[in-house]
This record gives structure tokens, sequence and C-alpha cells, in this order.
């Protein structure tokens, strides 16, 4: 109890014969009340809000762990949570070697990074998932209903501010070494407000748009064109993402490295050697800046399942696993020309200009700001220092569909995007439902699955530091519900 663990209880009754029996009986009694007491005192302090063990005068066994629980656990350098099973008469303590279990909306195990602002709510142990068919049961209706108007208004709105801004820009700031930071300013206004129109694409990607199945594969194609996207390539990739949520080996994007990879070890000695500060602002780079291509070009961070696949070229040298049809080679194919088309065009107008600063300028500083918010809403949306990952025998659609999480992003940043990133756990239900009805559908998932639903509170700067530095390989650890992969930050913690 003094080192913060916590103890769970097996209570058995006991006979005694004899007034000395009975008199032992009673000391030891009280003995094991005290001991009891301090262990609850420890764990009210330890355990996070919401997550506490409980004690119970029938016999029953929870897991304990030997490192201090809390929502600020992992800040300092901690030893390995380990799990054992503790079994402790009404008058004596003793520990067994079977495997440990918990009861019902308990946490099933410490994550050894430390928690998020969802204090362990992943982890906790759920007995029974609902279906995939009671899950969309919940949903109203009402949610389903695709207006096509009011999307092209969305659609129009998001794409004509990009091009305003634009044309603003050119016309009125200088391009000269001196507005360097007026110019850094646009492209941050200018690609945030872009990332609207990439999301407005992605609805159309995902049958969101409209029930004009023609209209909306143009509008898609035409936007995420503009942007650089391969609409259709990426609609298949997204489409297996939205399937394979949280799935170790069938994942795709953002599947995290197992801490005995080549590159789960190469992350960890780049982080030692680095230092903490360092790590965090590369990881980051890495993620946020080159991610986007060297996915789309590498299949980076997609699942092992599909080897190293490329979203302009679905066949060799590349593997073709995840587009293995004609069909979806063709439409790759198809992509690539709308693609090719805005390249052409950029190459044009810096040839016209006899001068590519302004396509730098004008073009591509918001175009890396608006790929910046795309895999930040991919990578925050799903992951975390406890929200697990699962493999094949232990993945189920419902389990990782429920491991999305909804974040607070800014009311004026969460208006541009269109909602995308506070009602993300609602559009992986079901990514046909437009975003002007995700809303209403979030809350309907809220209120009828409050053990499943993730929300975490924590401010959107805060959880990508976070994320950054903590997030560095997952190992699988054993529970009686199944292989939960949780992020080491440490490996030393884990040895």
């Amino acid at each position: 109890a003094g080192g913060g663990a916590t103890a769970g209880i097996e209570a058995r009754e006991g006979r005694g014969e004899g007034r000395e029996m009975e008199g032992s009986m009673r000391i030891a009694t009280k003995a094991a009340s005290r001991a009891r007491g301090v262990a609850g005192k420890a764990a009210s302090r330890a355990v996070p809000r919401g997550l506490g063990l409980h004690a119970s005068t029938r016999a029953r066994k929870v897991t304990v762990c030997s490192s201090k629980v809390g929502r600020n656990a992992g800040t300092k350098r901690e030893r390995s949570p380990v799990a054992r099973k503790a079994v402790m008469d009404r008058t004596t303590a003793t520990e067994e070697d079977n495997v440990a279990s918990v009861s019902e909306g308990e946490e099933i195990i410490v994550p050894p990074a430390g928690y998020s602002g969802l204090e362990g709510k992943a982890l906790r142990k759920v007995t029974k998932y609902p279906t995939k068919r009671e899950v969309l049961a919940a949903l109203p209706q009402e949610c389903w209903k695709k207006d096509t108007f009011k999307s092209m208004c969305y659609g129009v709105f998001s794409a004509s501010l990009t091009v305003a801004l634009g044309l603003f820009a050119y016309a009125f700031i200088p391009l000269k070494l001196a507005y360097l930071p007026v110019w850094a300013l646009y492209a941050a206004v200018n690609g945030t407000v872009a990332t609207g129109a990439w999301v407005v694409a992605h609805e159309c990607g995902h049958d969101a748009f409209s029930d004009n199945k023609k209209l909306q594969d143009a509008v898609g194609y035409v936007l995420h064109s503009a942007l650089l996207v391969p609409y259709f390539s990426w609609q298949r990739s997204h489409a297996v993402h939205h399937s394979r949520t949280n799935h170790m080996e069938e994942g795709e994007t953002h599947v995290p490295f197992t801490i005995d990879s080549v590159k789960g070890k190469a992350n960890y000695v780049l982080k030692e050697k680095l230092g903490k500060g360092l790590w965090k602002v590369v990881n980051l780079f890495i993620h946020l800046v080159v991610g986007w291509p060297a996915y789309l070009l590498t299949g980076a961070t997609g699942g092992s399942k599909y080897g190293v696949t490329n979203h302009f070229i679905p066949t060799k040298p590349f593997s073709d696993l995840l587009f293995p049809t004609k069909f979806l080679k063709d439409r790759v194919w198809l992509s690539d020309v709308g693609v090719a088309t805005t390249v052409a065009a950029l190459i044009y107008w810096g040839v016209k200009a006899k001068s590519f600063l302004p396509v730098a300028a004008v073009y591509m500083g918001p175009y890396l700001v608006t790929n910046f918010w795309l895999v930040l809403y991919t990578w925050l949306q799903h992951t975390d220092v406890d929200v697990p990952h699962f493999t094949d025998k232990d993945w189920d659609w419902v389990k990782g569909t429920f491991m999305t999480i909804d974040r607070p992003y800014p009311k004026v940043i969460d208006f541009l995007h269109h909602r995308i990133g506070t009602t993300h756990v609602a559009h992986h239900v079901a990514h046909q439902i437009p975003h002007y009805n995700a809303r209403k559908a979030t809350d309907a998932l809220k209120k009828a699955f409050p053990d499943l639903y993730l929300y975490d509170p924590t401010p959107i700067t805060k959880a990508m530091l976070r994320v950054g530095e903590k997030c560095v390989a997952v190992k699988p650890f054993p529970t009686d519900t199944g292989d939960k992969y949780l992020f080491v930050s440490d490996r030393r913690d884990v040895e």
C-alpha cells in the first residue's frame, strides 16, 4: 500500500472451533480490516476517477499493479506496471500465481506510458460488446439523409474561400524576404481553410455527399486532385482504414510499430539519443510534415498485410495487395490523371511567371498546412497512451471502431473543418452520414453506449505533444479479455 499498489481481495468464510480459535479469528479480522483500509486509501489516491477497484465480501479477483496509477503516471520514469493476482482471506493475506482477472467496468491493465484525458476508459473490461447491427440501430434514421444542395453549399464555401484568400495574397503580399512572416501567416490561415475543402472531398469518397453518385465523385475528384490527393486511390485505402480501425496487421494509416520490430527499436534508439524534448519535435515533424507524402508513396504506417504500397502505381515494383482487382487498379490510374493535371498547371504557372516563388508562396505553403491538419486528425482520433490496438484474434469491428476518440477542437477550426474532429466516433460508426447530421448521431451514440463512447477533453496542443513524445511503439499485454497492444514510452520500463 505504501508503494502505491492496489490489492484485490478474495473473501471466503472460515469456521472456528472453541473460544481460543474465535478469539484468534477476531484479532486476525481486525488486522485484515486495517490492511484493507490502508490499501483502499492508497488506491483512492492512485487510481484515476471512475476506475477504482471495489472490494466485496464475496470471492472475486482483480488486477493489481506494482507502479503508481494516476492521470499523471508516466510523467516520471517508472518501472513497468507488472500485473499480478492477490488473494486475501478475511484472516490472512497470501498471493497466488493464477491469471489475473477483473470485473465488468474495471480497468484491465495500467498503461505503461501513462494516462490521457480518457483516464483509462478504453481499458475498462467489457464482457459483451453490442453487435454492429445494434450499434447502427441506435442512430436516428434522419441522420442518414443527404441533402445535395446543402452539401454543395459547404463545398462551394470552402473552395471559394480558399481561392479568394490565394488571389488576395498573390495580389497584395509582396514576394520579398521581408514579408516571409506574412506569407507564413497566410499559409497557416489558407491551409486551415483549404482543409475544409479536403473534408468535403473526403465526404464524397465516403458516399456521404449526395445520392447522385456521379456528381458526388465529380466533386470529390476535382477537390482532391486540386490538393494533389489521388481521389479514388485514397478512397480505397481510407475504406480499409475504416473497416479495420486499430487493427495491428490489417489497419491502414498510423498502425504503430511493435517494440521488438526494427522500426520500433530504431524509434527508441533515436529517442534515447535525442532526449525527450528533441525526440518530440522530430517525431511530430516526421508525422505531420513528411507523413502524408510518405504514406501516399510508400504506404508508411500502413498495415503489414499490404506490404509497400503506392497510391499512384498499383503494380510492381510496389505491392498490389491494397489494390488487388483490375477495377481498383484502373481507378488508381484515373486518380493519377487528376493529380498530374494539377501538377502540370502549377508548372505552367511557374514557367509563365518565370519563377516558382509564387507557386511556393501561394500554393505550397497552404498545401503543407492542409497536410498537417489531415494527418493530425487521423493520428489523434485513434492514438493515445491508453488506447489499445488489437491483433486479428482479438479484434472485431465494434471493438475497433469504438477505439476512435472525439476531441475538443476550437470552435472556429471545428466550423471550417465541418466538425470532422468533434464527431469522429459517429463518422467511424457510419461514414455515410453527412457531417451536418453527425452531431445528432454523436449524441445518440453517447446516450446508447456511454461506456464505449470515447471523448478526451485534453486541449489539442497538449494531446498532440503527449502523443508525439510517448507513443513510440507498442507491446502486447495479455489480459483475460485478450491481448491489448499499448504504447511504451521508455522501453526500459518493460525490461
